[in-house]
């Protein structure tokens, strides 16, 4: 059975809300009564209502100045509003209702199988639109749950990496080494000695992908010793010059799922850098201000199409897409724009994150 939604009916005579429940009582809807504009904005403040059925001549706050203050609020932005009136008729009239923000306009006497399928019509969108939020918000709960999950899997496996295949390595290594100290006496440590090189090579690269998965500085130091540490390997392995700015100077620890948040937005917005840009510079700057910490990622490089700036379907890749899902997860949101020359990918994440429940509510 579709869940039923909130009619409010509007107007300063008992007489006329009566008749109007009697006429949408058969589409099984939650007829709500208010007999002025301002009863109707304290009903509005405290429910979901998805139709507002009022009339147009009522003392003190007419239906125009009501569809006005509805408007103004930014949860009523969409509620569908339906003028009702007996004497404002003329074109100008309908005209003045439709800029206040109405959906449609009767005229009395009203048509009772008109009436209902005009409101059943808006009910049913708002049912809709509920639907549709509950969808979304049911994916992004399990879009965060995968990106904790998958964070959770790389720290498990950049630790078995290291203290597993990294350690066999290094006895390896040592292995290598003694048996190259004995055989050089005999003048044939030299294969010895390419394999132990080779093995230096494997640790380093072990490390590397290891620390890259989840470096253990994100844990230890914080987020500010991550991100230098990750921009000085992106140097040192792409040839990009890139440069830190903290605002403040002095940056302070954040939740530990922040700090992860912003350093895998950093990290990927670099490797997209590298991939795509053909970029020589690229900087990142971090800033905590006004409970809100803001990620900027900017290089110089041939910048990107106006539909992946707009963040258009088709057009982004799973790295931008991960990266806003990352922002949303925390209540957060992603922009780009261009830079002449180059690209700016900015991430704002309030500094403190909204529990799941409370960001199904803000939806």
């Amino acid at each position: 059975m579709p869940q039923q939604v909130n009619i409010l009916m509007v107007d300063d005579q008992p007489s006329k809300l009566m008749t109007y429940e009697v006429m949408l009582a058969e589409l099984g809807e939650n007829l709500l009564k208010a007999s002025s504009a301002r009863e109707a904005l304290e009903i509005l403040l405290k429910n979901d209502v998805a139709v507002v059925l009022t009339d147009v001549s009522m003392p003190d706050m007419d239906g125009f100045e009501l569809a006005e203050m509805i408007r103004q609020h930014p949860r009523f932005q969409r509620t569908a509003i339906i003028f009702i009136s007996a004497v404002h008729l003329t074109d100008l009239d309908r005209l003045k209702g439709y800029q206040r923000g109405a959906v449609d306009y009767l005229s009395v006497p009203v048509v009772p199988e008109l009436l209902r399928a005009k409101v059943s019509v808006f009910a049913e969108l708002h049912r809709q639109a509920q639907q549709l939020e509950a969808l979304n918000r049911e994916l992004r709960r399990l879009s965060g749950h995968l990106m904790t999950t998958q964070d959770e899997e790389r720290r498990r496996f950049a630790r078995e990496l290291h203290d597993g295949i990294g350690q066999e390595l290094a006895a390896a290594k040592i292995m290598l080494d003694t048996m190259q100290r004995h055989t050089a006496i005999n003048g044939n440590g030299k294969l010895a000695g390419e394999a132990s090189q080779a093995i230096d090579r494997a640790i380093r690269q072990v490390r590397s992908v290891s620390h890259l998965l989840h470096p253990p500085l994100l844990d230890e130091g914080g987020l500010v010793s991550a991100l230098r540490w990750l921009l000085e390997g992106v140097r040192d392995r792409t040839g990009i010059q890139t440069t830190l700015d903290l605002q403040p100077t002095e940056f302070p620890r954040l939740t530990p799922q922040l700090e992860r948040a912003a350093f895998r937005i950093v990290q990927e917005a670099l490797t997209n850098v590298f991939r795509h840009s053909g970029a020589r510079n690229a900087s990142v700057t971090v800033t905590q201000r006004d409970a809100k910490l803001s990620v900027q990622v900017l290089d110089d490089g041939k910048g990107v199409s106006e539909q992946t700036l707009q963040l258009q379907p088709g057009s982004i890749g799973v790295g931008i897409g991960g990266m806003r899902e990352r922002a949303r997860e925390l209540g957060g949101e992603l922009h780009m724009r261009h830079a002449k020359p180059g690209t700016i990918v900015e991430v704002v994440i309030p500094s403190v994150v909204p529990a799941p429940a409370a960001m199904a509510m803000a939806d």
